[in-house]
């Protein structure tokens, strides 16, 4: 624990990281670490940067795969309760990267605050939800997104606005390893017009998705003009299985983990999902889950 001495307490070695995914798959981080403060997390980084430590970010593991060898690095989750608050000045908020999206926008609806209904539904944290510009059919976090604070792997703190700041398709133009918060820019509604959307989006997820299943959300970006789930669907896909993990039936986009599922089932799945896609319709599909 040397590498890491006086910071044991938010230390964790061989850490299973199964327990901190949606899928319930993979195995050990060398190093668990979960910072309370800046000032902690910028000295993990130090020890790893001096000592040749590869880190990794985690969320709220909701789009994540991790192999079932587990991952040689450390891996830091924002969890802490600095790294998790949301502060509402006027209609300008600032949500730090671990607080939870339900929670951003169940407390937007109560303040009459419109602009991130788009995120019901999608289980994540702020940070996860910039990195990856989440949304869906009805929109996207960037929209809102104005400004986000970053910090880069020598520790250093900076800011990062638009224009500058660009938010793409399931992506944005961040390379800083870390997203510490996001200032939000949103409208003035009514709770009532705003719970009502939110009811909306909720029921077309619960009708079109697997919500109580174990899932990572869409395995594939959407090729241009056209819906991945789709094409899987076209090509005869859903309900093909490989070990325990199987396309679903509901939406061809998701791949669900049954018991005994391992995360070189979902690797094989995915890979037999591409090669389908390519040889019926000549179309790279994209991953749009990260894989550790």
């Amino acid at each position: 624990m040397s590498l890491f001495s006086g910071l044991e307490e938010i230390v964790k070695t061989n850490y299973p990281l199964a327990k901190q995914t949606w899928y319930g798959l993979g195995g050990p981080a060398d190093y668990f670490i979960r910072p309370k403060t800046i000032k902690q997390l910028q000295k993990v980084v130090e020890r790893c940067r001096e000592n040749g430590v590869r880190i990794h970010v985690l969320g709220f593991g909701s789009n994540l795969l991790v192999n079932d060898e587990g991952v040689r690095a450390a891996v830091i989750q924002l969890d802490g309760e600095q790294f998790t608050e949301i502060h509402f000045d006027g209609s300008e908020v600032t949500a730090w990267a671990g607080a939870e999206l339900s929670k951003l926008v169940l407390t937007c609806v109560e303040k009459g605050l419109s602009g991130v209904e788009a995120l019901t539904g999608i289980p994540g944290s702020v940070g996860g939800a910039v990195k990856m510009n989440a949304g869906g059919n009805f929109g996207d976090f960037g929209s809102a997104v104005e400004t986000v604070t970053l910090m880069d792997s020598t520790g250093n703190i900076f800011e990062k606005s638009k224009p500058e700041l660009v938010f793409d398709y399931r992506q944005t133009n961040i390379t800083a390893k870390f997203i510490l918060n996001a200032q939000l820019k949103l409208n003035n509604a009514t709770p009532e017009q705003i719970m009502q959307t939110v009811k909306e989006i909720w029921i077309y997820k619960k009708n079109n998705q697997p919500l109580n299943t174990k899932n990572s959300g869409c395995i594939f970006k959407n090729p241009r003009g056209v819906s991945a789930g789709a094409l899987i669907d076209k090509a005869g896909l859903k309900g093909l299985q490989v070990g325990g993990a199987v396309v679903s039936d509901k939406h061809a986009n998701f791949i669900i983990a049954q018991d005994g599922c391992t995360s070189r089932d979902v690797l094989r799945l995915i890979e037999a999902i591409k090669q389908r896609i390519k040889e019926q319709f000549d179309i790279d599909l994209e991953l749009e889950i990260e894989i550790w």
